[in-house]
């Protein structure tokens, strides 16, 4: 059985989630066993996100916490966090695409997984794919369809699952 470790670029996947349908509700244990299937055995799920501010912003912040929460409780799941600083254009994260690119290579070049799924339209995953692919892995990418997915990321990895309303699968 092949090894699948999820990688999840958690504000990223939001965004789209919320252009695509204009909710970010989602079913994260059902979208994770659609995503590995029944053939392939689930090795571990990483999603990467920053915290916002309690002293800003609260009530989003008690939900967030929450959500954070409910993610930790699905098995095999883990939340990696950066931070968010301020910038001159508004707040910014720090800590959270570099996290992912260098879990998704190291777990990668210590065969830890057979099967990387990358959860996210950005196209700075680009070279971390290539170098996955390189070291003998196979890369799928599973997002919406939107204006802001990569075509570069797109052409890079193996495969491209579409994610569609109700987190069902369109797999090519």
């Amino acid at each position: 059985m092949k090894r699948v470790m999820i990688f999840v670029d958690g504000s990223n996947f939001y965004h789209a989630l919320k252009a695509k349908t204009g909710s970010a509700q989602l079913d994260f244990g059902h979208l994770i066993a659609e995503l590995v299937g029944p053939n392939r055995e689930l090795a571990r799920v990483y999603y990467y996100n920053a915290p916002v501010n309690a002293q800003e912003v609260p009530a989003q912040h008690r939900r967030q916490q929450a959500f954070f929460g409910a993610l930790k409780r699905i098995p095999y799941f883990e939340v990696k966090l950066g931070r968010l600083v301020r910038r001159s254009h508004g707040m910014v994260e720090k800590g959270v695409d570099v996290r992912l690119a260098t879990d998704m290579v190291a777990a990668g070049l210590l065969n830890r997984y057979d099967v990387a799924i990358l959860v996210s339209g950005d196209g700075d995953f680009t070279d971390a794919v290539q170098v996955v692919k390189d070291a003998g892995k196979h890369v799928e990418l599973a997002y919406p369809r939107v204006d802001s997915l990569s075509r570069a990321l797109c052409d890079v990895c193996d495969v491209f699952v579409e994610l569609v309303e109700g987190s069902h699968l369109k797999r090519p």
